[in-house]
């Protein structure tokens, strides 16, 4: 049973931002310009809008799952392709029933209330009344690092839209570590709260499908009930359907979620928004409802998943047990491509080593049948968070994107990805050649190339980048595979060619005489051949119809 609100209970004098109509979320229009709309308006002209544009790439991620809630919540559904198909088919998203919906749950959507405030719980306090500083909340301002931003974390204060945005990135990515120890909790120890782990999106390698607009972009994520992937609409309700948050967990010892819609607003802290006038002053932020990422694969649709022989063996599993996938922030999507698609997905046995994010099985679906056309044009967009030590600091953030075409997404197109990930290996190979003959050239001149190496295949990637991105999109069923694997081995060739060039240029004089490595004299000339030998063998195709590399 959904909880309901009345529509027409008079407004407590008190409340105010109505995050249903207020301008609060930061929408792009197509021609770059940046205006902030409320919930029921962006949604409303999702059509006509490019997409959301966060401070920070998760806060848009976070952002994005909030109105996917919204929206999942309100069409109760989508129930099935049928369901999908007109979604897709219409001008506009169904705004009578988005509205509706949200006025139905309007006292819960007010960021100042007296009892009801969003995401929020009214009367959280510590047994000292303590408040932190912004910097708490705003995840650009370091705890402890102020020389890495421009705000003074002791001066911050809040517009209401700012302050909204934040709370909903500190649900879905607050680092983890000692919180305030909140009255009510029983978790809480001699005034604390002992870690429980980051918010739930802070877990995630995030996947985001965007389209040409910002409603594609929600459709392509908007994932319905299928036999491979649970969601119920009866039964999966996010947290402004359940009841009104409190300082303790909603069950003691933690719950299961009931879906994805729950997990896009997994209510991973417990947060007070204090405020001076028209302004958010400080914060107090306690311990929420803490979620382990073991086996969330049915119900989490925006990250891969990989096998774990380590918490199988944890937990003595007799069945295979799923992790997130995060991304690596030293390594770019592309590189990854195979864990991505469905025809990629990696056999051990009788079950899969690796699962493709459930949007993009879901896209295969719908591209496999025909819904979508094959030559959809689908970003597949990488957001994260990285944390430093027992994951009490940001140390990073990631954001990569690729642009493919949907028929890549197909769990049939297995010889279309086979072709893609193979460039991604023989670049792999490449990129090691010319890095191994950094490597060598400077121990044969005595020295250590481990620095070196790096820079060297680092900006070898970097050059790879785009010419991959391009190469991409020419993939398609009517292309010759050889002709494919050729181009791209050509390209390759080409700029490792040239970064092998400026390091056979600039050989230390020391080099040519060489020194005795592992039991073997090493030369320039041994590394040049060696470098050669290893190029020929990770491009083949290249060298049909062209020369070598310089020796």
């Amino acid at each position: 049973m959904r909880l309901r609100c009345a529509i027409n209970e008079p407004l407590p004098t008190n409340a105010t931002f109505d995050l249903v109509t207020d301008p609060w979320l930061p929408c792009r229009r197509p021609d770059g310009v940046i205006e902030e709309l409320g919930i029921l308006t962006v949604l409303s002209r999702a059509h006509a809008l490019a997409g959301l544009s966060g401070e920070l790439p998760t806060q848009t991620f976070a952002l994005t799952r909030l109105l996917l809630a919204v929206l999942h919540s309100a069409i109760d559904g989508p129930r099935d392709l049928d369901d999908w198909q007109r979604l897709w088919e219409a001008e506009t998203l169904p705004v009578d029933q988005i509205e509706n919906y949200l006025d139905r749950y309007r006292d819960r959507f007010y960021l100042v209330h007296p009892t009801t405030p969003f995401l929020q719980v009214p009367d959280l306090r510590t047994a000292k009344g303590e408040t932190s500083e912004l910097s708490k909340l705003v995840a650009d301002v370091p705890n402890g690092e102020p020389f890495f931003t421009t705000r003074r974390a002791d001066a911050i204060t809040l517009s209401f839209a700012e302050a909204a945005r934040w709370l909903v990135h500190i649900h879905a990515f607050d680092m983890s570590g000692i919180k305030s120890g909140a009255v009510g909790d029983p978790r809480v120890k001699s005034g604390r709260g002992y870690p429980i782990g980051v918010g739930w999106s802070g877990s995630l390698g995030g996947v985001l499908l965007e389209g040409r607009t910002f409603k594609e972009t929600l459709l392509l994520n908007l994932v319905a009930d299928t036999p491979e992937f649970r969601r119920d609409p009866e039964t999966d309700r996010p947290v402004w359907e359940r009841p009104q948050l409190t300082a303790a967990e909603e069950v003691p010892g933690g719950r299961t979620p009931t879906g994805p819609v729950d997990l896009y607003v997994w209510p991973s802290r417990r947060v007070r928004l204090v405020r001076t006038g028209d302004r958010v002053t400080s914060v107090l932020i306690a311990n929420g409802d803490k979620l382990t990422p073991q086996n969330m694969h049915l119900y989490e649709p925006h990250t891969a998943w990989r096998r774990s022989q380590a918490q199988e063996k944890k937990a003595g599993a007799s069945t295979p047990v799923y992790m997130p996938r995060k991304h690596d922030a030293d390594r770019a999507i592309w590189r990854g491509l195979q864990s991505l698609l469905p025809a990629g997905d990696r056999q051990a046995g009788d079950a899969a080593d690796s699962l493709a994010p459930g949007v993009v099985e879901w896209l295969g679906v719908l591209t496999y049948e025909r819904i979508v056309d094959r030559d959809y044009p689908v970003r597949v967009r990488a957001i994260g968070m990285t944390y430093g030590q027992q994951e009490s600091s940001v140390t990073d953030v990631i954001d990569d994107a690729l642009a493919l075409r949907a028929m890549l997404t197909q769990r049939d197109a297995g010889a279309l990805v086979g072709i893609a990930v193979s460039g991604v290996e023989v670049a792999e190979a490449a990129v090691q050649a010319v890095g191994n003959l950094a490597g060598d050239l400077a121990a044969a001149a005595g020295g250590d190339g481990t620095g070196r190496r790096s820079r060297v295949m680092e900006r070898a990637y970097a050059r790879l980048d785009q010419p991959y991105r391009s190469w991409l999109l020419t993939l398609t069923p009517e292309a010759v595979e050889l002709d494919l694997k050729a181009e791209w081995q050509r390209t390759v060739l080409e700029i490792v060619r040239d970064e092998g060039r400026e390091l056979l240029e600039d050989i230390p004089p020391a080099a040519w005489e060489g020194r005795v490595v592992r039991g073997h004299v090493l030369t320039a000339a041994h590394a040049a051949d060696r470098f050669d030998r290893a190029v020929r063998e990770a491009l083949p195709l290249a060298f049909a119809q062209h020369a070598g590399v310089p020796a």
